[in-house]
């Protein structure tokens, strides 16, 4: 581990996800790794340029002064629209200083965030879900996909089968989901979605390009329903349950350090599950019980 104690940003680690330097990703995509690696992170946050001549940039991340400069630099004076996939503090914050200096509309959801944000963050143009916008790499359609956070979209560059998936999906771990914004249903029923659609490929937020996108849609659903399936199973009918108990049981091979992380994705399914009526409890900080079948809702 070096020194700053960050398992992310190792000599080895750098030399794959640079800071401030353009990465050819795939014919037509180069990735410029923002400066903010940590747990939530990973490597930092991917920002991604479609095209040459026409460029689209996805999640502008942070706005350090180097990465924003990279940016410009890497796309010179081509960038034509600032996409934001939600408006999470580690994707959002670049975009409205690189989209002023560049004169260019920022595109996002529109939906405000009730829990993390970026404060004061807003897009120019809201896309609606099958929204196209055009690059000379292919045209990009947005797909609204809440869950993670109830703004989320990624972007799929249709002629490539390749999607930029932001928070949506990750390399190497799972997603958080935590409410407010987080909708354990909504992220499942967007997965769902996503297998209905042409893509081969995943551009994630952080980390490496993913291949076999379908297994990897699969996967995370049957891992995710696992997941609920033995929170269920841990849950009682007679007494209720904390979410940290219920952590410490469902957890005991995770490191410590994230299990604050795991109760809010526990709490997420712990909402599924009670308005599906197969759980009762009302808050973060509640003792939750597993509902008997065909009792009164």
């Amino acid at each position: 581990m070096n020194a700053g104690g960050n398992p992310f940003d190792t000599p080895q680690i750098r030399a794959e996800f640079p800071f401030t330097q353009a990465v050819d990703v795939w014919p037509g995509v180069r990735r410029i790794t923002a400066p903010n690696p940590g747990l939530m992170t990973g490597p930092g946050t991917n920002t991604y340029l479609v095209g040459s001549r026409q460029v689209l940039v996805i999640d502008p991340a942070c706005d350090a002064p180097a990465h924003l400069d990279a940016i410009k630099r890497a796309a010179d004076g081509a960038i034509t629209a600032v996409l934001v996939t939600h408006a999470h503090p580690d994707h959002a914050p670049g975009a409205r200083d690189l989209a002023r200096h560049c004169g260019v509309p920022v595109y996002g959801s529109g939906i405000a965030l009730a829990g993390v944000n970026t404060p004061g963050f807003s897009p120019d143009r809201v896309l609606a879900d099958g929204d196209i916008l055009p690059s000379d790499t292919g045209p990009l359609r947005a797909l609204r996909t809440p869950g993670h956070a109830a703004d989320h979209i990624c972007y799929l560059l249709e002629t490539q089968r390749l999607m930029f998936a932001g928070d949506h999906l990750m390399d190497g771990s799972t997603v958080v989901i935590a409410p407010p914004d987080g909708d354990m249903a909504a992220y499942l029923a967007s997965l769902r979605r996503l297998q209905q659609e042409p893509i081969e490929r995943i551009a994630p937020g952080h980390g490496r390009l993913m291949e076999g996108a379908q297994a990897t849609l699969q996967q995370v659903i049957d891992h995710r329903l696992a997941r609920e399936a033995s929170i269920l199973a841990a849950l009682r009918e007679e007494v209720g349950r904390s979410i940290p108990d219920l952590v410490a049981e469902l957890y005991a091979a995770v490191p410590r350090v994230l299990h604050g992380l795991a109760e809010l994705s526990v709490y997420a399914h712990l909402i599924k599950l009670a308005a599906e009526g197969r759980a009762q409890g009302n808050g973060r900080a509640a003792l939750w019980r597993r509902r008997a079948q065909g009792s009164a809702q």
